[in-house]
């Protein structure tokens, strides 16, 4: 699957998937097909990291 650039719509995105259909991250990078280490990196460059007690990213 295609992310999103913006850093802004891949947060929303992302968290949307997070609260809807996946228990935590590493099932939504296996699921998705999606590199986990490139997520997290991309998400921190515009300030954001992921907090596995609630399950998205802030």
């Amino acid at each position: 699957m295609q992310l999103p650039n913006d850093p802004y719509m891949l947060l929303s995105m992302i968290n949307m998937k997070l609260r809807d259909f996946y228990p935590d991250l590493d099932a939504l990078c296996e699921d998705m097909n999606v590199d986990k280490e490139e997520l997290c990196s991309k998400l921190k460059a515009a300030g954001f990291e992921y907090s596995k007690e609630n399950n998205k990213f802030f």
